[in-house]
């Protein structure tokens, strides 16, 4: 299982049955693959519920998700306007957001639309989802390409909104927010609390329960 898979495969697990969820581009999408789908009403803004996965001899090209990528849809599934789809995140029914992310830190703040000096589209449908959704989760690689920290002490890329990312899940581990800052719950793999400290910039706590684990 590679790094991005073990993610999506960890964020399952914090998704409750019967929600209605929506996945972001990149390691969310990857998700439903642990999942199962019939217990789940997966959301694209775009307007659609009742995302399904798709074999690719049933791919309908005029069928996507909002990050153009090829999706089925389940029975009873539901066709809406994009208005209509935007209205339902900003009302708060929309119970996940699973997300990507360029960067988290230690405040809670997600920046995950703009590299400075890139060009770029624009926010997008992420600010909505950050401020509307009930639960947001961050999928992200714990450092960057060049081995930089992705979960920092202050954002130093535009951020996407002021709303506090409730579960951070990287390749190394599991940060819940609690009590006005994170806890590291778990680890990933064979992580240690000592990588994780040596490769984050973010102030955060050891659960209980972990230091016990890893015996102290």
């Amino acid at each position: 299982m590679g790094i991005k898979e073990l993610i999506a495969k960890r964020a399952a697990q914090e998704l409750t049955p019967h929600s209605v969820i929506n996945l972001g581009i990149g390691i969310p999408t990857l998700v439903p693959d642990y999942l199962d789908e019939s217990q789940f009403y997966l959301h694209t803004e775009n307007g659609l519920l009742g995302v399904t996965s798709v074999a690719e001899e049933d791919i309908d090209p005029n069928l996507v998700n909002a990050g153009k990528l090829p999706v089925g849809e389940a029975i009873g599934a539901a066709y809406f306007h994009s208005a209509d789809s935007f209205a339902m995140i900003r009302g708060g029914h929309v119970d996940v957001a699973i997300l990507g992310a360029l960067q988290v830190d230690g405040s809670g703040q997600v920046a995950n639309w703009a590299i400075p000096g890139k060009d770029i589209i624009g926010v997008g449908g992420a600010m909505d989802l950050l401020s509307g959704a009930k639960k947001i989760i961050i999928t992200m690689g714990h450092v960057s390409k060049d081995g930089s920290p992705k979960f920092v002490e202050r954002c130093t890329f535009p951020i996407t909104s002021t709303r506090v990312a409730d579960v951070v899940i990287t390749d190394l581990a599991v940060f819940h927010w609690k009590d006005g800052g994170y806890e590291l719950t778990e680890l990933m793999g064979d992580a240690t609390i000592d990588e994780v400290r040596e490769k984050t910039t973010a102030a955060f706590r050891i659960s209980e329960a972990l230091l016990q684990k890893e015996g102290g």
